[in-house]
């Protein structure tokens, strides 16, 4: 009996022993898979850290949409200085684009992207105000892969391929502005854009807080057309008869008459959504250019090729442009888009003359 209750004892308390053993494991084995988590959380941080740094590190070197760099960097004073001093015979461009563009920046939720059309005769300016504005907002100005320049004429060329362009329009924005929500596109020659084709964009600039999780509403739109010139160009013939001031013109007498003409004139907005739905917030005017400013082009054209300017010279361009109407020749055709080639031109047949003895 004493020998029977004895090897009960024993085999509780290795029992015991076992299971002792076992808690014990299953202790470790956890304290082991905390650590582990620990470590791993650890290692988790430090990479961060380490990426972390090594992201703030590459901005420093390379573009990126950091906020905090200064790849991307408003600047509406530079803008307004640069317009001031290279942009004549457009005050009410130097006016609105300013304005909206600082309204626009300093709205840290806009409710929609911003969206300028900007319209007139060719040689205004519109080309050189669209790189003026990439220049005030990005270091690399119209090199920063965060401007977006698309030429009708090169980029849709053929009318019957509408469909296609305006799909691979869609996915070129939804792709650029989800790496980059401060993107800039640029459309150049809009009146030479598949009829229908800029509808495709409408989602982009409406009124949505994000589509497919992205936000456009911080993204920027320009639409440079010759469309509406002619009605400007008449309306401000109509106003120099009637003795009223260049500097007097203002958004209320032409911005009414561009929006009709660019929603009925054949081209890339005709009859467009984005017009009906009144998705473009400045409708911007660029004046036809006369005499005077023909000749300041001139001379900014000459202080570029660092020559000293002379009246000889500057009026010798300013005659040899068209002008309109043919009675009274108050506007320049081609604005001042000329000016650079009659300058070398006669710059040229100056310098052949000097060699030749035949001035």
């Amino acid at each position: 009996m004493i020998i029977l209750i004895r090897f009960i004892f024993i085999s509780h308390v290795k029992a015991e022993k076992r299971m002792a053993r076992k808690s014990e494991s299953v202790v470790v084995s956890l304290a082991g898979n905390i650590d582990n988590h620990q470590g791993a959380t650890a290692f988790g941080v430090v990479g961060a850290a380490l990426y972390a740094s090594f992201d703030k590190l590459r901005c420093t070197f390379y573009e990126c949409c950091k906020p905090q760099t200064d790849w991307i960097k408003p600047n509406i004073s530079a803008l307004r200085h640069v317009l001031d001093k290279n942009l004549h015979g457009q005050h009410l461009v130097k006016e609105v684009v300013p304005k909206a563009l600082k309204s626009h920046f300093m709205n840290h939720e806009p409710t929609k992207a911003l969206v300028m059309s900007f319209h007139g005769w060719t040689g205004g300016g519109k080309n050189y105000v669209s790189k003026f504005i990439a220049e005030s907002i990005y270091k690399l100005g119209m090199k920063s892969k965060y401007v977006h320049m698309f030429v009708s004429t090169v980029h849709f060329p053929h009318e019957d391929k509408s469909d296609i362009y305006k799909l691979h329009l869609q996915d070129w924005i939804r792709g650029n502005v989800s790496k980059c929500e401060r993107s800039l596109f640029i459309f150049d020659e809009i009146d030479k854009m598949p009829l229908g084709m800029i509808n495709g964009i409408k989602p982009f600039i409406d009124y949505h807080e994000s589509i497919d999780r992205i936000d456009f509403r911080k993204s920027i739109f320009l639409f440079l057309s010759n469309t509406g010139g002619p009605n400007i160009t008449q309306e401000m013939l109509n106003l120099w008869y009637l003795k009223k001031k260049r500097e007097e013109v203002s958004m209320n007498d032409l911005e009414n008459l561009i929006q009709l003409g660019a929603f009925n004139e054949q081209g890339g907005l005709h009859k467009s959504e984005l017009i009906k739905h009144s998705l473009v917030d400045h409708y911007v005017p660029f004046l036809p250019l006369e005499r005077t400013h023909i000749k300041l082009c001139v001379k900014d054209e000459l202080h570029r090729r660092g020559i000293a300017p002379t009246d000889d010279i500057i009026s010798k361009v300013a005659e040899d442009m068209s002008y309109y109407p043919a009675n009274i020749k108050l506007f320049s055709k081609t604005g001042c888009k000329r000016v650079a080639q009659k300058v070398g031109y006669i710059l040229a047949n100056e310098e052949y003359d000097s060699i030749f003895g035949l001035d």
